[in-house]
């Protein structure tokens, strides 16, 4: 093993796919990698065991607690965080690692976490995927009195800024992160933007019809729109039946599979059904189907919430990248994905039931021409091949971790 060679853990709390590579490529530079995942997270996972070819200085630990995950009932989220956290302290001290990569985790057991390490002087990376507080702001500013929301609001900055401000490291994923570090008083020192990115190699253009596409779309409709991820706070689902209902309008034979699961995918499906709209809604998919999942469809379509523009990038955004297909994106078009969406030939259109209304014009035009769906797509494929270089990224992080060290 290299001199420099660390013992590190990667808590990855909702275990999706790139941060599983990036733990494969960090024990590939010669790292011992531990990628620890939430098993009680719902969400679509990514390759969480090892496989064949992987480092044998990998390993994969899901944990899991004896309290359910309550992502919408607060008293009893606080309990779960609460308890993951402690859970959590326990298994680094038992680990004993040289450094931690920390990534979503929710914010209280996050902040217990950051106390922990301060106390044991464990370096650990805060890989900053979104600002966490002004989602939590935006949940108490619906459910509280504005006195009662404000002072939670001010707990949860200073809750995380807290975690930033004391990590021996912060990766950012987006460059708007910086506006927010000097008031949270982070050293710009130790500040980079990483972007996120999609394993290229296991997420990738496959034919049409595949073993997949006959059980999502058995009506073979002339076009067919896919929906792959989480349906949350940052979302409004009732733009995907607003945006299949246009289509039909527009005289478009189309139908749509909305691969996510909880309560705001149940009320999707139910509302879909009382519509009379050809959506079907499916549990998340295993991460060795994504690519047939993926590929099934013409168009792949993307929610973003204009609250959640600045910090929010959609990762489902870069799987449809790597897959190779049109996306549409129902977005704030200042939002880094809708770039990324734009530039490769996509559409991105107002997150409203009139941005719906206007995207379906492209469609039609995607009906009527075949190929210019394979012509957009190898243009999307193209754009993630020369942005995606988990290669670069995670010599990026190994210089991070190797010279984050305490003193």
């Amino acid at each position: 093993m290299p001199a420099d060679a660390m013992k590190v853990i990667l808590h990855d709390f909702s275990g999706h796919p790139f941060q599983a590579e990036l733990s494969r490529k960090l024990a590939e530079l010669g790292h011992s990698v531990d990628h620890v995942s939430a098993d009680q997270y719902v969400s679509g996972k990514g390759h969480l065991s090892v496989q064949p070819g992987d480092s044998p200085n990998l390993s994969f630990t899901g944990m899991a607690i004896d309290l359910p995950f309550q992502k919408y009932a607060p008293l009893g989220r606080v309990r779960f965080e609460r308890a993951y956290g402690r859970a959590w302290n326990k298994r680094i001290d038992d680990s004993r690692p040289d450094a931690v990569i920390a990534c979503n985790l929710p914010l209280i057991s996050m902040f217990l976490f950051a106390r922990h390490a301060r106390k044991a002087k464990l370096a650990y990376v805060m890989w900053h995927q979104d600002i966490y507080s002004s989602g939590l702001a935006d949940e108490l500013r619906r459910r509280l009195p504005r006195p009662l929301a404000r002072l939670g609001t001010r707990v949860f900055i200073r809750m995380e800024a807290y975690c930033t401000r004391n990590a021996c490291h912060v990766v950012a994923i987006g460059e708007a992160f910086k506006g927010v570090y000097p008031g949270w008083k982070v050293d710009p020192r130790k500040v980079s933007v990483i972007p996120n990115w999609a394993p290229l190699d296991k997420v990738f253009p496959v034919q049409r019809d595949n073993p997949r596409s006959d059980d999502l779309f058995p009506d073979d409709a002339s076009l067919r729109l896919v929906y792959a991820g989480t349906i949350g706070r940052k979302h409004n689902p009732r733009l995907l039946i607003d945006l299949l209902r246009n289509a039909l309008d527009n005289g478009i034979s189309a139908s749509m599979v909305v691969v996510s699961q909880g309560e705001a995918a149940n009320d999707l499906a139910a509302a879909a059904a009382t519509d009379g709209i050809p959506l079907r809604v499916l549990p998340f998919q295993p991460a060795e189907d994504l690519p047939n999942v993926l590929g099934s469809a013409d168009v792949l379509v993307a929610l973003l919430e204009p609250d959640a523009t600045k910090f929010s990038i959609p990762s489902k955004v870069l799987s449809y990248m790597a897959a190779g297909r049109p996306i549409l994106g129902l977005m704030p078009a200042d939002n880094p994905a809708a770039l990324d969406i734009t530039e490769s030939g996509g559409i991105v259109v107002d997150p409203s039931e009139v941005g719906a209304k206007s995207a379906g014009a492209w469609l039609v035009e995607l009906a009527s021409e075949p190929d210019l769906v394979a012509r957009i797509g190898e243009r999307t494929r193209q754009t993630a091949e020369r942005k995606f270089d988990v290669d670069k990224v995670a010599s990026q992080f190994s210089e991070i971790l190797v010279s984050g060290q305490p003193g």
